[in-house]
């Protein structure tokens, strides 16, 4: 038995892939059969200790990112795409998988229109309130449609589609409270805000977070999340900041949270400040945080501004447009949240109550179900 994932080379979309395909080999195990093979096909492994552990192989294809502008570059985009879709059918026809898995991106075409070919059945999940146009596509030939909000319900046939949630991945699942005052070197008796602006840090979002600094941490504890490659500027500058502030051990910063670590911080976290990422959602309505979302602009990304006004419908987050976002603002809605002690603990319940539990186990047995009707 084997299975092909394939999605974008981001970790809102790799993480998910790979908390599907964990939760896949738990549920074969559980049923007594033959674990999968399972394959990750990508323009680049994005983890490659995680392929490691997991033991993924990964595959590597050509993609292009297609593009509705008429540019030299988007000629050169459509060459790459066809060469993709070419290589892609050569790799899945020798793997021949019995089902393939995606949650979109550029990089899942080619392998899409290979299954298509080569009528492998496929099972999607779209993460957002809007799919993207590779799920557009690939939802008139899949065989099972997992959805993430409501509002993406109307793009696909009925008939095959399950409204499942957002997966979340065991690593950071369970928030650990204790132990983690003591090693983040925090205080118990004072608030704690998690800052985290994607997997790869968000530059606005650093450095309006810098300059609000001198009169966050007079009241609240931080724990920032800036980037891999934000961490060396940014450590510098907070130094210079914070030299002479008496509060200055209240301000942690990390380039990276790993899983371990993001657990510990959900644990003892009162407020996240977050992009709007569907991932980035999901992890913070698993952990039944309050939370202030900071989408992506329209311009720059298609998904965050419609995710987070879907999810703050629920009651369970305020937001802060790119475009209106500053220190003063930022400080100003913190410190409202915090003073309006009812409403911090509404949003909370609600966080609570719109998270959907388990939708990893449960693409996973749609998954499994191809699997096993393709052995008989």
């Amino acid at each position: 038995m084997k299975i092909v994932i394939t999605g974008g080379g981001s970790g809102g979309h790799f993480y998910p892939l790979i908390a599907v395909a964990d939760k896949v080999r738990e549920l074969s195990d559980d049923k007594k059969i033959i674990q999968p093979k399972i394959f990750y096909m990508a323009v680049e492994p994005y983890n490659e200790d995680i392929l490691f552990q997991q033991d993924i192989e990964f595959v590597k294809i050509n993609a292009g990112k297609l593009s509705l502008d008429p540019s030299f570059k988007s000629i050169i985009e459509i060459i790459k795409t066809g060469w993709g879709v070419f290589t892609s059918f050569l790799k899945i026809f020798k793997i021949f998988p019995d089902v393939i898995f995606t949650n979109g991106g550029y990089v899942a075409f080619p392998v899409l229109v290979a299954a298509k070919i080569l009528r492998i059945p496929v099972v999607i999940h779209a993460s957002d309130t809007v799919p993207s146009r590779v799920l557009l596509f690939a939802g008139k030939f899949a065989e099972k449609i997992s959805i993430a909000f409501p509002e993406a319900a109307k793009f696909f046939p009925k008939d095959k589609v399950a409204l499942l949630g957002n997966p979340v991945r065991d690593g950071v699942k369970y928030k650990q409270k204790e132990g983690s005052h003591d090693y983040f070197n925090l205080d118990p008796s004072i608030p704690v805000i998690l800052i985290i602006g994607g997997s790869q840090g968000s530059q606005i979002i650093n450095e309006t977070v810098l300059d609000s600094l001198p009169e966050l941490v007079k009241k609240y504890q931080i724990i920032h999340q800036v980037g891999k490659n934000n961490y060396d500027e940014l450590y510098g500058t907070t130094g210079v900041v914070l030299m002479n502030n008496k509060f200055k051990s209240r301000y942690k910063i990390f380039p990276y949270l790993s899983d371990l670590q993001m657990k510990m911080a959900a644990g003892i976290t009162d407020l996240v400040v977050s992009r709007s990422g569907a991932g980035s959602i999901a992890e913070i309505s698993n952990w039944e945080l309050p939370s202030i979302l900071i989408p992506l602009s329209k311009i720059i990304s298609r998904d965050q501004e419609s995710n987070s006004f879907a999810y703050s419908r629920t009651g369970s987050a305020q937001i802060i447009r790119q475009k209106n976002l500053s220190p003063n603002i930022l400080t100003y809605e913190i410190n409202r949240l915090f003073d309006d002690k009812v409403l911090l603990k509404k949003m909370k319940e609600s966080a609570k109550k719109s998270f959907l539990p388990d939708a990893e186990v449960k693409i996973a047995k749609e998954i499994l179900k191809i699997l096993i009707s393709h052995q008989k």
